[in-house]
């Protein structure tokens, strides 16, 4: 497809668990990510939900090049990552920039505002010439709602939100074509969270910016996402558009995701039917045989033991779910 920008082949990302002080010996691997494969189109936003420990921070380590994969492929404008050169390497890799959580780790305090959004040219020289450079980080400042008399400023200067503007600064220095968001805004006060929303937004329609957004606020995904991945254990469990996994789901997980979001008005708090979930996520060491959410689930049988349910679209359902008895569910959710 001439349209798509980034994919995943099977990604796989196994971390091995040792033990032993001098002779250390592999006794099992945390399977952090487990055979994922994705699609990001020019232009759209792609969003990655699920609870904490499901591997979406390290599918995010992956894309950037943080981490290496133990199995599949990265293929980024047509590009295999695993087959180029360091220095193709690192030109693909250019197109493809990071958003990070945290706003106030993330800035090293003691570098000025210019000289962190200023510090990508110094890897990519040609991007830019020297002489220009100031003047550029001047505009990348007013393009994303900053002041750029601030240029001079230190981090400790400005706010969360502030900061992270910033942040989105540094990360359009280098003209990439993609963008991750590891949870941008999850560090940051509700009113600032909209803020920051908006101006990926208006920057995305400006600059014609292909987002993947990695988060756990599902009403933040689905103001800004075209298509949702829905992450459970290392593996993507339901796969579709904003309007299909948030208005139809039909895996046992999303529905229990989507049921447990608050309702503040407390004349529909009764009509919805919130399902809980028992017992706690299984280690990603040992994960279950076949289905791995069936420890958990309510509709589980003894088919969903003996055999993993791939990720297609099922009889009479709409778009693709990892579940042997998938079917839609009503859940209201208003506060979406």
């Amino acid at each position: 497809m001439s349209d798509v920008v980034l994919e995943t082949r099977d990604l796989v990302k196994h971390f091995p668990l040792t033990k032993g002080i001098l002779f250390k010996k592999q006794v099992g691997a945390v399977r952090a990510v487990d055979g994922i494969s994705i699609t990001l189109r020019k232009g759209e936003t792609l969003g990655i939900v699920g609870e904490s420990g499901c591997g979406k921070s390290t599918l995010a380590k992956l894309l950037v090049g943080l981490e290496k994969p133990t199995a599949g492929s990265i293929v980024i404008q047509g590009r295999d990552t695993s087959r180029l050169s360091p220095a193709e390497t690192r030109r693909a890799r250019r197109n493809l920039q990071l958003v990070m959580q945290d706003p106030y780790t993330s800035l090293n305090p003691r570098m000025t505002v210019g000289d962190i959004v200023g510090e990508p040219f110094e890897i990519h020289t040609d991007v830019i010439p020297k002489s220009g450079r100031r003047t550029r980080v001047k505009e990348l400042l007013d393009l994303v709602g900053l002041n750029p008399d601030h240029i001079n400023r230190y981090p400790h200067q400005f706010s969360g939100g502030q900061r992270q503007r910033i942040g989105i600064a540094r990360a359009l220095a280098v003209n990439p074509e993609i963008i991750l968001c590891d949870e941008p805004v999850s560090a940051l006060d509700v009113s600032v969270q909209a803020q920051v929303v908006n101006l990926l937004q208006k920057l995305q329609k400006e600059l014609g910016l292909s987002y993947i957004f990695i988060a756990h606020d599902l009403s933040v995904v689905r103001h800004i996402a075209n298509r949702v991945g829905v992450m459970y254990l290392g593996k993507i469990v339901e796969f579709g558009s904003e309007t299909e996994i948030y208005d139809h789901p039909n895996h046992p997980y999303t529905q229990a995701l989507l049921s447990a979001v608050p309702v503040p008005d407390p004349t529909l708090r009764g009509q919805r039917a919130q399902i809980v979930l028992e017992g706690d996520v299984p280690s990603p060491a040992n994960p279950p045989s076949g289905c791995r959410f069936r420890t958990r689930c309510w509709k589980a049988q003894d088919l969903c033991s003996r055999e993993e349910p791939a990720l297609i679209v099922r009889d009479g359902l709409g778009h693709p779910s990892a579940c042997h008895f998938a079917e839609e569910r009503d859940v209201t959710h208003a506060v979406l």
